[in-house]
């Protein structure tokens, strides 16, 4: 087999894999609050979330041209696929140990650090587009602080809706509206996380001069849809724990606006076709909420072990694929 075949089906079956990863790994994204209201059973749960991923996956292709040529550029890497093996080892790497952990932290910034540590490493820092990369962190960083805030006044509008009405049957009706949350939630999931896998198997089919765009081919959006629904269907039972149960007491009401509020921000960057993080949006929203509930009754300690996870997650991922890189090639 020619070598340049090899080396682009190792990056494929990583790309893959990462996907895959991502599936188990944001599955609590989207089905963390329903779980842990009882809205849905756990098994019900994620196998509603894996059908909705792939449903997500196979409809948008934008995020995906940007995660794969706003880095750098395929065209301009003679040593492409090597940067991308590097990149792909040094995400599911992070993402394997921070679901080791329950630590929900993010798999785009894992992949983003990543990509750019292994361009500065492999290809130098001239090839890097520091434009494109800051504008892609930009997005990563704002859309937490969107979530947050939007999930803040989602809950205060439906506190001031529903105050004279009893908690039970409040929360009785929320429980069921969380099945359509849950599910609109997953939708969104697939149709930002799974791209970024797709992103990267075009980058790498336009590097091997395979194709001269980065428009996406079906069976790239098939795989990676399939990849990402798969991961889905396993389910990540220690972030779901983390998420459902110990920010604060979530009730219906909490998680019907915690799931709206952070699907409008993911929906939202994927129509402006920027990669942004669906862990980070969930979280930032059930943060909101929670603090609109009683701002005390959040535990904070945790939360701000998640932001550090968050802020440790690019650097780390940018060193990462840099040494493999260099232990590698």
């Amino acid at each position: 087999m020619d070598t340049s075949i090899l080396i682009i089906l190792i990056v494929i079956v990583l790309a893959l894999a990462f996907d895959f990863i991502n599936g188990f790994h944001d599955t609590a994204n989207a089905i963390a609050t329903a779980v842990s209201t009882r809205a849905l059973k756990p098994r019900t749960a994620i196998m509603m979330a894996a059908v909705m991923n792939f449903l997500g996956a196979m409809m948008f292709t934008g995020v995906a041209k940007t995660i794969g040529g706003s880095v750098a550029n395929p065209a301009n890497l003679d040593n492409g696929l090597q940067v991308l093996i590097a990149t792909l080892i040094a995400a599911i790497i992070w993402n394997l140990a921070t679901w080791w952990f329950g630590i929900p932290s993010s798999s785009s910034h894992a992949l983003i650090g990543a990509l750019a540590g292994a361009v500065y490493v492999g290809a130098g820092p001239d090839k890097l587009n520091w434009s494109g990369f800051t504008t892609i962190i930009q997005g990563l960083l704002l859309s937490p602080l969107l979530a947050f805030a939007i999930g803040y006044i989602v809950m205060m509008i439906l506190k001031w809706i529903f105050a004279k009405r009893s908690p039970h049957s409040v929360n009785k009706g929320f429980r069921t509206m969380q099945i359509m949350t849950a599910a609109l939630q997953s939708f969104t999931h697939g149709t930002n996380d799974a791209q970024k896998a797709m992103g990267i198997i075009t980058f790498a089919l336009v590097t091997a001069k395979y194709q001269d765009n980065m428009d996406v081919p079906l069976w790239v959006k098939i795989s990676a849809a399939t990849a990402m629904a798969l991961g889905t269907s396993i389910g990540g039972w220690k972030i779901i724990k983390t998420m459902g149960t110990k920010i604060f007491k979530i009730e219906p009401i909490n998680g019907f606006a915690a799931d709206i509020s952070a699907a409008s921000v993911i929906f939202g960057a994927t129509l402006i076709q920027l990669p942004v993080s669906t862990t980070h949006a969930i979280t930032s929203s059930i943060l909101g909420v929670g603090s609109a509930k009683r701002f005390s009754a959040v535990k904070w300690s945790l939360a701000g072990r998640i932001v550090i996870a968050w802020v440790i997650t690019i650097p780390i991922v940018f060193i990462l694929a840099g040494i493999i890189y260099k232990l590698l090639f």
